[in-house]
């Protein structure tokens, strides 16, 4: 059986099983337009710091796929362009094939419903280092030039230990290759920051990670608690869900009694 023309790619973004059939099947004819133009958005912020996602009226989730699929090599390259080893460019790219499984768990197929999430990583300055990923962006705090944004993906443990190797690996990792952009401040935007998980699940490692921001502000997200405990999109039929673990009562039980999750923004020294 021949290999596959896509195996080195699929290996690089961690696409694996019938995704890997659905993004051969994508890449399997020449781009069309709306792909080239989606490449070109993406061209367009690779090495800009881009703080937000792109945001495309109307887009078709497929031609976004495709482009991302497609546009990856380049980034990868631009990594290994700056001295960044491959292993750690891999890491923070597998972030889609990662991406593409959640999808099949929320909806049940095969489909990217997060694709511009993954535009940020396309615009090379968001790194997996260890458990957690960082994005360096410019401040909107006049009193600093750069901050680190930090992001939790859901494939792992959030101990201390786990947590404090990651964020050393990101000092070492941002002086290193961006010596001209220093960072002394990140910040975290999540439901993990709200306060109500440290008060009701105070010996928890969520808990433990919250502790380590200041608390600037919350935000009500009445969604994402459920988001990103159960991969279930909106609220209903929250009646079905398990409430096996405690964080799965908690997350459910808040909204029982007519609370509002939110979303905690907070922010540490480096």
């Amino acid at each position: 059986m021949a290999a596959s023309p896509y195996t080195e790619l699929f290996e690089l973004l961690d696409i694996t099983g019938d995704d890997a059939a659905e993004c051969a099947h994508l890449l399997d004819t020449p781009a069309d337009e709306p792909v080239l133009q989606a490449m070109e958005a993406m061209q367009e912020r690779l090495g800009a710091f881009p703080v937000d996602s792109i945001r495309a009226e109307g887009a078709v989730e497929a031609v976004w796929i495709e482009a991302l699929l497609r546009f990856a090599p380049s980034v990868h390259a631009y990594h290994v362009g700056l001295g960044i080893s491959p292993a750690v460019s891999a890491a923070s790219l597998a972030d889609l094939g990662l991406q593409l499984r959640i999808n099949r768990r929320v909806h049940g197929r095969f489909g990217l419903d997060t694709w511009a999430w993954l535009t940020l990583h396309m615009a090379g300055n968001l790194f997996r280092l260890g458990r957690l990923q960082f994005h360096l962006v410019p401040a909107a705090d006049p009193s600093s030039e750069w901050v680190l944004g930090v992001h939790i993906p859901e494939d792992g443990s959030l101990s201390p230990e786990l947590v404090d190797a990651s964020f050393s690996l990101a000092r070492a990792f941002f002086t290193r290759y961006f010596p001209d952009m220093p960072a002394h401040k990140a910040i975290c935007d999540s439901w993990m920051l709200d306060p109500y998980l440290v008060e009701r699940l105070p010996k928890s490692n969520i808990a433990s990670f919250a502790r380590r921001f200041t608390l600037d502000r919350c935000t009500d997200a009445p969604t994402d608690a459920i988001y990103f405990t159960f991969r279930q999109r909106g609220l209903d039929n929250l009646d079905r869900l398990p409430r096996e673990t405690s964080l799965q009562r908690v997350v459910l039980e808040r909204i029982d009694d007519g609370g509002t999750w939110q979303l905690g923004h907070g922010h540490l020294a480096l």
